[in-house]
């Protein structure tokens, strides 16, 4: 019986063993960018019409299809972050932020979803996911010459970090409800100064307008992150192998850049509604919805704020909305989601509403760090739309 007991548990050590492994052997692979070519890509340029004609129901009529077009080759990250980021100290920060957006990639092809036994300081049960994903940015975070504190929405207490220039706030894995269906999932970062706000960590008394720069991954059958620079949004796609961007030892750049100087369109047919709820005791947000409805708006909804809202960035139009109400108060945290999409829409020619006072989420004042609001974002005129029915602004 004892030496049944010792294999088994030599065994579960040797697959532990294991699977850390298999985590390390892929971060190396990306840290060295030597990535192996995969299956040469169709040549052929993908031509595709924003919206498809009416099919016998008039259902394709209300589908968007991407009209982006294959090129001949893509520029490196290195390649536009010298030409559109002048800070050097954030130069370094974003590669860093980035790098932890590839290690969770690459953790969470491996990883199942399941309960952590863990609690994060709501109550809420932890689950592996999450904790993989946060510990992944906090030793990023926690090493970083750059970062000089750091606060998670796991855990939102400022913590002093080693590093020189910037205050950091990241959910790391927006969609716990939705990642054990296997959906998009995303992580969220807002980099501020230091000395910004009141304090002396950069966040109190700071407003989301006060950035330096905000970054959304993606994390679905691919990884995309779309990153504020100094004259845009720009998006760049990880372990992408396309033709025309093989290096001359074969191997690929880790991060490529798809698609330079993003922008959202004032108008939007898309829409994704959150806090539904809240119509029920609000009759402007019941109005609203009535007139998407109404106006044969296409949903697009998965209730994850990460694909709901960087659908507007591939559509190039798009409006998320999540109000509040006595019953359906509003749940999105200021620091960690609200203001780091706030300011990549802005940027990229949206708008956005604190869904209270009818202003932009950017000039709302960061009191604590787990502060909550509304938010409508997205295409300008649907953001106003939304204040004038459901704000009365």
């Amino acid at each position: 019986a004892h030496s049944h007991s010792h294999l088994k548990h030599t065994n579960f050590t040797i697959i532990m063993s294991s699977a850390m492994q298999q985590i390390s052997m892929r971060a190396a692979v990306r840290s060295s960018t030597v990535r192996s070519a995969k299956k040469q890509q169709q040549s052929q340029r993908i031509r595709t019409v924003t919206r498809a004609g009416d099919g016998e129901y008039g259902a394709s009529g209300t589908s968007f299809y991407t009209t982006t077009e294959k090129q001949d080759s893509y520029p490196s990250l290195e390649n536009i972050l010298d030409k559109h980021c002048a800070d050097a100290t954030l130069k370094a920060c974003i590669k860093e932020l980035l790098d932890g957006c590839a290690d969770i990639t690459e953790a969470l092809r491996s990883a199942l979803v399941t309960v952590e036994g863990t609690d994060n300081s709501f109550g809420d049960k932890q689950l592996s996911v999450d904790v993989i994903a946060d510990n992944i940015m906090w030793d990023l975070v926690k090493s970083s010459p750059t970062i000089a504190f750091g606060a998670s929405e796991e855990e939102p207490v400022m913590v002093k970090c080693s590093g020189s220039d910037y205050t950091v706030c990241w959910d790391p894995l927006d969609g716990s409800s939705i990642v054990d269906n296997n959906w998009a999932v995303g992580t969220i970062v807002g980099v501020w100064p230091k000395n910004t706000g009141t304090g002396d960590d950069g966040m109190l008394g700071a407003t989301g307008r006060d950035q330096v720069c905000s970054m959304v991954a993606l994390y679905g059958p691919r990884t995309t992150v779309i990153v504020t620079l100094d004259d845009g949004v720009y998006e760049f796609s990880y372990g992408c192998t396309p033709e025309g961007c093989q290096l001359p030892d074969g191997s690929f750049e880790p991060w490529i850049c798809s698609r330079m100087n993003i922008k959202i369109n004032e108008d939007s047919k898309i829409f994704a509604p959150a806090n539904m709820r809240a119509a029920q005791d609000t009759p402007g947000y019941k109005a609203l919805l009535d007139y998407y409805m109404d106006n044969r708006y296409t949903l697009r909804y998965s209730g994850g704020l990460v694909p709901d809202v960087y659908q507007q960035f591939t559509k190039n139009m798009g409006v998320f909305t999540n109000p509040t109400s006595k019953t359906s108060p509003a749940k999105l945290r200021l620091a960690f989601e609200a203001a780091p999409f706030g300011a990549l829409v802005e940027l990229a020619g949206g708008k956005t509403s604190d869904g209270v006072t009818g202003g932009s989420i950017l000039d709302v004042q960061i009191n604590e760090v787990d502060q909550r609001t509304a938010l409508a974002i997205g295409s300008a005129n649907e953001v106003a739309r939304f204040n004038e029915l459901v704000v009365k602004k």
